[in-house]
C-alpha cells in the first residue's frame, strides 16, 4: 500500500456490499447460513463456478465453493489468537442473550463469549461449517 501524501479526496465509500467466503460444501454451508443464521438465498448470476448468494439486511454473503483458483476454504487462525481481535464479521441479531439460548438447543458451539463489548453491545462468536469467525451480537 502506498504511503504517499494526495491531496486528492477520499472515494468515499457508502457501505459495505457483500463479503465472499471460499467453501467447501456449498449445501453444509446453506445450511448454516440460511436454516442456522435465517438469512435469504438469493439469485446469483450465471458465473462459471458453483457459489451461492445470501441476503443480510443491506448486505449479502456470497459463498464460492472451493475450486484451484479459488484458493483454500478456511482462513487459518493460529491456536493462541484471541477470537474477538482476529478475522471475523459480525451480525446484529435482536438479542445476543436468546441468541445463546438457541445455539445450545442446537448444539451449536460458542467458540467465545458471550460477553459485554466496552461500549455496551453483547457479543458471542460461533464458526460457520468452514472455520469461518462470525460474530453475532445485539445492542
Amino acid at each position: 500500500m502506498s504511503t504517499a501524501t494526495t491531496t486528492s479526496a477520499p472515494l468515499c465509500v457508502r457501505h459495505i456490499d457483500h463479503v465472499t467466503l471460499v467453501v467447501k460444501d456449498l449445501d453444509r454451508s446453506r445450511q448454516f447460513y440460511v436454516g442456522l443464521l435465517g438469512m435469504q438465498e438469493v439469485e446469483r448470476p450465471g458465473f462459471g463456478f458453483p457459489g451461492l448468494w445470501f441476503q443480510a439486511g443491506d448486505t449479502q454473503i456470497h459463498l464460492i465453493a472451493e475450486h484451484e483458483e479459488s484458493g483454500p476454504a478456511k482462513i487459518f487462525v493460529p491456536e493462541k489468537c484471541h477470537l474477538s481481535r482476529t478475522r471475523h464479521f459480525a451480525f446484529e441479531v435482536d438479542d445476543a442473550d436468546a441468541t445463546v439460548q438457541q445455539l445450545n438447543e442446537r448444539n451449536v458451539p460458542i467458540v467465545a463469549g458471550p460477553k459485554q463489548r466496552p461500549d455496551g453491545p453483547t457479543q458471542l462468536y460461533i464458526n460457520d461449517p468452514d472455520g469461518n469467525l462470525v460474530e453475532l451480537f445485539s445492542i
